[in-house]
């Protein structure tokens, strides 16, 4: 358990977090001077202080570390100590105080020093990044004049109008722009293997062992924490014998903290579920196959965490991607706007509630149904007719919480199936497409495409099923490849209120793209693909990891799926 693997992404979470622990252990300072100065005063001015240190609404979710709930405990059981306080304030001015102080001064200086680091790591890599583009784009040019002499050189060479020596000057701006070009091209290879070195280091060497040192002065602010409570228990122990047992309470409360099981919660609160970028491959331009000589070539890569477009991208336009996931986006109960890990603790506590409720609420029907037994049994008692209407109005409450309880055990489902190969949101984008957009194939090659997008309401939640299926006969399209004989028809019987967008024409691939590694597609929505094999891009990686592409295939029209994005290597058309 190291926060420099598990939360290689969260630098400022991190920086935030350890910020916050110091300045926890400064309010704990804080509440031991204040304390010191109560001790002398009655017990109603030592309520008092319990009360002005209750942790606040703001704070409810820091409480589930176990330092926060150590610390709740004490002032339940300083609540309890009323008696004379005046005994203990030397004691605890020496042995508290002056502890805390020293330990803050010093967690502040060393978690100065490692965020000092980790931005001039940040700063390294940058750096670097904007060394390589402009390698990169001193390539492109040193290219683009080294082809354009060539051209120069031919013509002139053909031209019988133009001297010897013309034509040699040609050959000479010709042979200096070649050789400028495999300078430029030797430094941006030379840039690019820099920055993948650095990079490399940078997230699986240099950025852990900062975050380890975090985490390692975290801990040790937790256990100072832990030792300065007991160590106040202590103090109070030798005051009086009747408050003993609230003194048991505090040591049991400062044991009771964990460093392992506090840095474990923090992993749990900021983990992502995503893995670091991959190496960004070099690009030979001297490989491209030049369709216009007069056109400049445009060479991007596509990454994950560097080019990501909102949107679908066909036919030269943006439009916004519609799927049944965007019924969520205005609600989020779901909660489907959180990392996978995030979401799926916050559906399990919805469901651990309404499973709560429904248990209460049961009991309070059967008690309902239990009374009117009794009336009807005995008319004296009571009418039972005054419960039939209380008896109905349990019954309803109780039959939507367990619609609800269905609602979220299917979030809770499909949340579940999300993270299919590297723990991060591509599962979404497939899950995404499984459910809103459903592509179908015909014998020529066609395919139907059925996008969803609406607003989505409970009563509704049962026919997300039905509603994708062909027999319901909603959003059903029929399209056919140019010169196949077959015509194109579409049939909607949904309303006004129904949000559908079909695509009756195929996507026109944006590019072409290149298998780097072999992929066997293990879940719906993605294809199968062989090292070296050329597909075409058909959409883009939206920042998910995956990436939409098509393998034509001659015998019925083409096959088109998902791939992971680290496995091909794209080049868009201009």
């Amino acid at each position: 358990m190291s926060w420099g693997i598990e939360l290689w992404d969260q630098y400022d979470n991190l920086a935030i977090h350890t910020n916050k622990g110091i300045e926890f252990l400064d309010k704990y300072a804080n509440f031991i001077r204040d304390r010191l100065a109560i001790e002398t005063e009655y017990a109603a001015k030592l309520r008092r202080l319990v009360k002005n240190y209750q942790p606040k609404k703001k704070e409810e979710e820091d409480n589930e570390f176990t330092s926060w709930q150590a610390f709740r405990k004490v002032l339940n059981e300083i609540s309890d100590l009323a008696g004379q306080r005046e005994v203990v304030a030397e004691s605890l001015q020496l042995q508290i105080i002056q502890g805390i102080s020293l330990l803050s001064k010093t967690l502040r200086e060393e978690r100065k020093k490692c965020l000092s680091n980790g931005t001039i790591l940040h700063q390294n890599l940058t750096t670097q990044l904007a060394a390589l583009e402009r390698a990169k784009r001193n390539y492109e040019k040193a290219y683009r004049d080294s082809e354009k002499a060539v051209e120069n050189y031919k013509k002139a060479d053909m031209d019988l109008n133009l001297s010897r020596a013309e034509v040699e000057r040609y050959k000479n701006i010709m042979t200096a722009k070649i050789q400028q070009s495999d300078d430029a091209k030797n430094e941006y290879a030379n840039q690019l293997q820099k920055s993948n070195n650095l990079q490399q280091q940078h997230y699986h060497e240099l950025l852990p062992e900062v975050f380890n040192r975090l985490q390692e002065l975290d801990e040790k602010r937790t256990r100072g924490i832990r030792e300065f409570i007991i160590s106040a228990a202590d103090v109070e122990s030798s005051v009086a014998p009747i408050i003993a047992r609230c003194l048991e309470g505090m040591v049991k409360a400062g044991e009771s903290i964990n460093e392992k099981e506090d840095s474990y919660k923090v992993i749990e609160r900021y983990q992502s579920g995503f893995t670091p970028p991959g190496d960004i491959p070099f690009e030979d331009l001297s490989k491209m196959d030049t369709l216009d000589t007069s056109q400049e070539s445009h060479y991007n890569h596509v990454q994950s965490s560097h080019l990501t477009v909102k949107g679908t991208i066909s036919a030269n336009k943006i439009k916004k991607r519609v799927g049944i996931f965007n019924i969520f986006g205005s609600n989020k109960e779901d909660f489907s706007d959180l990392p996978p890990n995030q979401r799926r603790k916050k559906l399990q506590a919805k469901i651990a509630e309404l499973q709560q409720k429904i248990q209460q609420e049961t009991a309070a029907r059967d008690g309902l149904m239990k009374m009117k037994v009794v009336y009807e049994a005995n008319s004296s008692l009571g009418n039972p007719m005054t419960v039939e209407g209380q008896l109905n109005e349990s019954e309803h409450k109780l039959e939507k919480l367990k619609m609800d309880l269905k609602k979220y055990q299917g979030y809770l489902e499909k949340a579940n199936q999300i993270p299919i190969a590297n723990n991060s949101p591509q599962a979404n984008r497939t899950h995404s497409m499984n459910n809103g957009h459903r592509s179908s194939r015909h014998s020529n090659g066609s395919t139907e495409d059925n996008n969803f997008d609406g607003d989505f309401h409970p009563d509704d939640a049962g026919s997300l099923s039905s509603s994708a299926s062909p027999e319901s006969g909603l959003g059903t399209s029929h399209t056919s490849l140019p010169g196949s004989g077959h015509g194109s028809t579409h049939e909607n019987a949904i309303g006004e209120d129904a949000y559908y967008e079909t695509e009756m024409e195929p996507l026109q691939p944006l590019g072409t793209c290149r298998a780097l590694y072999p992929f066997e597609a293990t879940s719906e929505g993605s294809i199968p693909m062989n090292e070296g094999e050329e597909l075409q891009v058909i959409e883009i990686d939206q920042g998910d990891g995956w990436t939409r592409v098509r393998r034509i295939n001659n015998t019925n029209g083409w096959d088109e799926g998902f791939v992971p994005t680290s496995y091909i290597e794209c080049t868009l058309y201009a």
